[in-house]
């Protein structure tokens, strides 16, 4: 069966993908932050994999990847964790752009790289869960859509980069998804929080499959999901 690797798994979109792959019977790896994160991600996801690596340090992601037993396949690499933090230009920190930048960019770009080779031998598939925000920034947004801009850079670069290699790329631009990053979302922005106006996790788990079980004769680049309520 084909194997997955996603970080995210944890809740929202990422937790649906994670659950949908294993009801099918497909291997699962999830990355955790730590320990304490992995055990939590394989009681909920029995049957999955873990690995430790810390996405808000991917300077460190090659050596901690390094220490555990890696899987010996990859067929797909879904980048579905993120992280949000609003904030004017004026008030936002050089700790809040990192912050953004690291997990939301820097991290998916090591993982990437680290993957690739398996990737390329199995001529698989690369996902990246951006935003909305990755296709026009808005007051307030401008950290996390500078990290999801950079995220369509990375994914389009790649694509041109590996498509002699058969490995397909596709960037998912949902919108507001119910989620608690979107209750996050809500606090920051001092706004009552009601998920049944936004997208449902297993709505933009759909389309993810979707890409990923697309037959070998097509790909899809770019798709973007918006509240249908």
């Amino acid at each position: 069966m084909p194997t997955h690797v996603i970080t995210g798994a944890g809740s929202g979109i990422g937790a649906a993908v994670t659950r949908r792959l294993l009801e099918r019977g497909d291997e699962t790896v999830l990355i955790a932050r730590d320990a304490g994160r992995a055990r939590e991600l394989a009681g909920m996801h029995p049957g999955a994999r873990t690995l430790v690596g810390d996405l808000s340090n991917p300077d460190r992601l090659s050596w901690a990847l390094a220490q555990q037993a890696m899987p010996e396949r990859v067929d797909s690499l879904l980048h579905i964790a993120g992280v949000v933090e609003l904030g004017g230009v004026g008030d936002l920190t050089p700790k809040a752009w990192h912050f953004q930048l690291n997990a939301n960019l820097v991290a998916p770009a090591e993982l990437t790289r680290l993957f690739l080779p398996l990737l390329r031998v199995a001529q698989g598939h690369v996902l990246f869960v951006n935003s909305g925000a990755g296709l026009a920034a808005h007051a307030e947004w401008s950290a996390y859509a500078a990290s999801k801009h950079g995220l369509k850079a990375l994914a389009d670069s790649l694509r041109h980069e590996e498509h002699g290699n058969g490995v397909r790329v596709t960037s998912v631009y949902p919108g507001r998804t119910a989620s608690p990053m979107q209750a996050k979302v809500h606090q920051q922005e001092g706004k009552e929080y009601d998920p049944s106006r936004w997208i449902d996790p297993e709505s933009v788990a759909t389309t993810i499959l979707m890409a990923v079980d697309l037959p070998r004769d097509a790909e899809v680049n770019d798709l973007t999901v918006r509240p249908g309520r």
